[in-house]
């Protein structure tokens, strides 16, 4: 317990040290750089070297590697110090020396990108990336999250002291990873951007190249992931909807106890996610009346949430737009043949200079912007629509006897598992009960209502 806790420290201070890898990294170089007369700007790199074919489909056997060893530790082992060797292994090999790129949680884009583009084809290694974890997450649960990930694993390192964030809190933010995944699919589908990996927090310390901007965001979640644990998995990450609906439905998942729940509340504080479920408490059960009632007003809202996102999607597409260089382009060569701006920029120069016409360009920034106009509104459509159906799951109360994680939500880190009392040890099967814990303390009894275990 005394090295778990070591290596956890160590972990904790690498990764808030991090932020300040790039300054170190430029600020010597191995050679001396060359004076140029004129005044240059040296081009940031912005994607790893290319690799060979099977250095990318080694990749993929990593991954396979690595998720099949998170599947064993979490669900069938249960061991915490494996699974956060795991997680060291994830960011050195998919974080530093990967670079981030491709990753699972990017790949989202290729895929939507390949879908609104003839002329895009999504390679099969980056298809395989995006599948794989989700495959995994559709049989055995999010082991992908538990310690594959290298943003998830990064986060993990810097949990110290979590806090529970407020219900209310949870659920508002819960919403924002769905329209992170909207607004990027969208982006993607009609060539815009990649906005997934523009604001992806760690990617600039995994190329020991961050701007300042990039330093500060990825330094405040990681500062914020020292009391809330993973916010970005829980709050931002787009992959996680995705893995949240084959998590759902997955055939196999992670257990709190391996038999009878005894209620011996010691898994109660060990998710600091707050992705445990407890046990509900015994209560009048409410009349079947008041809940149709409350599903059925809701339901009738439903189309007014629509009609709203619809709204909102159509006021939104005009900055939608503007993620697009062409929309960008046309807007900056408009204004400055109407003499709204003074001066050029490079990319309007550039385009004086092109044989393109000034009619082909308004006109395929016209065609763009009503792309995206389409886009936007499908997106506020989406919005609404994830709005109704969270108030339609909390207004469902559904009746719990034990201790359950969350099908859906879990990381399937195992923590709840390892801190059961009724847990598994090495050498004897799984769904035996460990033998000095046969009879609970009078404390826990008592804690526990009385209830024999």
């Amino acid at each position: 317990m005394r090295a778990m806790k070591a290596v956890r420290a160590l972990g904790a201070a690498a990764f808030l040290l991090l932020p300040l890898t790039p300054a170190f990294a430029q600020s010597a170089d191995r050679f001396p750089r060359p004076e140029f007369q004129k005044a240059y700007k040296e081009p940031k790199l912005q994607k790893p070297a290319p690799r060979s074919v099977f250095m990318e489909y080694f990749d993929v056997v990593v991954l396979v590697g690595m998720l099949g060893a998170a599947t064993y530790y979490s669900l069938k082992v249960v061991s915490r110090k494996a699974i956060f060797i795991l997680s060291v292994v994830a960011v050195l090999y998919f974080g530093f020396y990967r670079e981030g790129c491709v990753c699972p949680i990017g790949s989202i884009q290729n895929v939507a990108q390949g879908l609104g583009s003839t002329g895009y084809a999504v390679p099969g290694m980056v298809m395989l990336l995006f599948l794989l974890p989700l495959i995994f997450s559709l049989f055995v649960g999010r082991v992908f999250c538990a310690s594959v990930c290298p943003l998830g694993a990064a986060q993990e390192m810097v949990i110290i002291k979590p806090i529970n964030v407020p219900k209310g809190v949870k659920h508002f933010l819960g919403i924002l990873p769905y329209v992170y995944l909207g607004t990027a699919v969208v982006l993607a589908y009609t060539g815009a951007d990649y906005i997934i990996c523009r604001w992806d927090p760690f990617i600039g310390f995994f190329r020991m190249g961050a701007n300042f901007n990039m330093f500060i965001w990825g330094g405040l979640v990681l500062a914020i992931g020292t009391v809330v644990a993973r916010p970005y998995c829980r709050f931002l990450c787009p992959y996680s909807v995705l893995l949240k609906w084959t998590s759902f439905l997955s055939k196999w998942h992670l257990k709190t106890t391996p038999t009878e729940c005894i209620q011996c509340r010691l898994c109660e504080s060990s998710c600091p996610f707050d992705h445990l479920h407890k046990p509900t408490l015994e209560k009048d059960p409410e009349p079947r009346s008041a809940q149709m009632k409350r599903v059925g007003l809701l339901l009738a809202a439903m189309p007014v949430l629509l009609g709203a996102g619809i709204g909102v999607g159509h006021l939104a597409h005009v900055s939608l737009a503007r993620f697009h260089p062409t929309v960008r382009l046309a807007e900056r060569v408009a204004a400055e043949k109407q003499g709204l701006v003074e001066g050029t920029t490079e990319e309007s120069a550039a385009f004086y200079e092109s044989p393109l016409a000034l009619e082909t360009l308004l006109k395929t920034g016209d065609d763009l912007r009503g792309r995206i106009k389409t886009g936007s509104m499908v997106l506020g459509a989406w919005i609404g629509l994830v709005v109704a159906g969270k108030l339609l799951h909390l207004s469902v109360r559904r009746k719990r006897t034990d201790y359950e994680p969350d099908r859906g939500d879990c990381y399937s880190c195992a923590r709840c598992s390892d801190a059961c009392s009724v847990g598994r040890v090495p050498g004897v099967p799984v769904g035996t009960m460990r033998v000095e814990l046969r009879f609970k303390p009078q404390a826990a009894q008592e804690t526990a209502g009385g209830r024999q275990g």
